[in-house]
């Protein structure tokens, strides 16, 4: 008896499931030999300059033999250089959260963020791993929550922080200019404004003040205030206020101008915000689809879809379809979000 291919929708939906993983597998190949052939690169370039470097000692003494002193004296340089190099990007990774922390407003430690960094992605992989998934899978997928959902936190309270001192610091301005004008110094106004505006303002401001009281520079101050809050706003402040300290002239008057210059900003991103709500909405509603249909067949046919999460093929389905779904979300997102 001959046995016939399967078709209809059997056929239909093997043919995707191969496609799926031959392209996912093929992209994860592409990726390590990228990573592999550069790093692969960069050894046989390092090898080339040992040799190079030999064989211009050779050639020096004539006999074709290099000095061992030198020879080990370049490899321990070497070694001392990648420690170096590994060290500073371990740096960069924890300075990286720092300034998250310090523009999100927490006082918080890096060992804090590290241990609920730690906590969240085991949580994640083993409540997948209740559900059903694969060891391996939970495993990936917690190690990428624990990494990833973290940082996300903190950017996305750094963000709002950021618009919450873009609101209101023109409001700010105008208070420093009414101030200066009615004969107040500088002190007294960025005080008024330390204690009378909403933080995240006020708290800025207040620690301008504080940081002029204990002899600080303005230079200093204003550079640490952008760490805290990097704008564009708070950066033509703190230009506008070290040009007039080093050169002089009508402070109100230039104050004047950059509260102009900041409500006009604000009018043009509030009307380009407006103008750009339909294609967010629509960006919403196609990010989010997937997974309100996945729900509500999860509730009318659980068998149905629980094969994504209890077969092998499934958890492979599921992390490709999630992997494609986040990077459509983050395009989507970059061609919706304007900068102003």
């Amino acid at each position: 008896m001959v046995e016939t291919a399967p078709t209809g929708p059997d056929a239909g939906l093997v043919m995707l499931i191969a496609g799926t993983v031959l392209f996912s597998a093929f992209m994860l190949l592409m990726a390590a030999l990228v990573a592999f052939g550069g790093r692969n690169a960069r050894r046989l370039q390092k090898r080339r300059e040992m040799l190079g470097l030999a064989g211009k000692g050779g050639a020096g003494k004539g006999a074709g033999r290099a000095d061992p002193g030198a020879a080990r004296q370049r490899r321990i340089q070497e070694k001392l250089l990648e420690l170096e190099t590994s060290k500073q990007k371990r740096s960069r990774r924890r300075n990286q959260i720092k300034a998250d922390l310090l523009q999100a407003g927490l006082d918080v430690s890096v060992g804090k963020v590290a241990l609920a960094a730690f906590i969240c992605g085991t949580l994640v992989g083993v409540a997948l791993f209740g559900l059903g998934m694969s060891p391996l899978v939970s495993g990936l997928l917690g190690l990428v929550a624990g990494f990833g959902l973290p940082r996300l936190a903190l950017k996305i309270m750094a963000g709002r922080r950021r618009k919450k001192f873009t609101a209101e610091f023109a409001n700010a301005v105008d208070v420093l200019v009414r101030g200066i004008r009615s004969g107040l110094p500088i002190g007294e106004c960025l005080a008024i404004i330390g204690r009378e505006l909403p933080d995240p303002v006020g708290e800025e401001f207040r620690l301008l003040v504080e940081g002029q009281k204990l002899g600080m520079a303005l230079d200093d101050l204003m550079r640490r205030g952008l760490e805290r809050v990097p704008t564009a706003e708070y950066r033509f402040f703190a230009i506008v206020l070290q040009i007039q300290q080093q050169t002089g002239g009508n402070l109100a008057e230039t104050l004047e101008g950059l509260s102009t210059v900041l409500r006009d900003r604000k009018k043009m991103r509030d009307k380009v915000r407006a103008l750009s709500s339909e294609a967010r909405s629509s960006a919403a509603i196609i990010g989010s689809l997937p997974f309100l249909v996945s729900f509500f067949v999860y509730m009318l046919s659980p068998e149905y879809i629980g094969l994504l999460f209890t077969d092998r093929v499934g958890n492979i389905i599921l992390a490709c379809g999630l992997l494609w779904m986040a990077l459509g979300v983050a395009v989507m997102t970059k061609m919706v979000n304007f900068k102003i």
